[in-house]
């Protein structure tokens, strides 16, 4: 029977690359000038740091548009809370959500039965969701489905076995 997987993934080598072109543009750009403006990349993490709240705003703008030109989805993007740092600077952490949780697991497979295509079964295997049925054409009408809907995490289809 076909069958495909869904996952949530995301590519550290390019949000390490972002994080590096980032980091470049904000040690060239005249605004962040004497502003101890920084990005660092972490394990599953980033850290944004700067002199003001404004100017951590503007660091933010700079990682997201590094982060959408390599082509990372920023739906896998979760903001921490601002908070003051020593000196009168602001940080921010930034948090890399990879793998489907079980709450959204639930809510595709809600989702894909929804949809009453005959045949099309989906089950959670750990942080992806298979989905088994029995024509090719029904796999392909859910993926589609599953593009076009926002369930606010980045999703892939792999795996496509007939």
């Amino acid at each position: 029977m076909p069958s495909f997987d869904v996952v949530s993934e995301v590519d550290m080598q390019e949000v390490r690359n972002a994080v590096d072109q980032a980091g470049r543009e904000v040690a060239n750009r005249y605004d962040f000038k004497n502003t101890g403006s920084s990005i660092e990349l972490e394990e599953h993490a980033i850290q944004l740091h700067s002199s003001s709240e404004d100017r951590l705003a503007a660091l933010r703008t700079v990682l997201e548009e590094k982060l959408v030109k390599r082509g990372v989805s920023l739906k896998a993007v979760e903001y921490g809370k601002v908070e003051e740092a020593s000196g009168a600077t602001a940080r921010q952490s930034v948090a890399l959500t990879a793998g489907i949780s079980s709450d959204k697991a639930r809510e595709l497979n809600k989702h894909i039965k929804g949809l009453g295509l005959k045949g099309v079964q989906s089950q959670t295997q750990g942080d992806q969701l298979r989905v088994i049925g029995k024509k090719r054409d029904d796999l392909q009408a859910v993926i589609a489905d599953l593009k076009a809907g926002d369930f606010g995490i980045p999703l892939q289809f792999n795996n496509f076995r007939d």
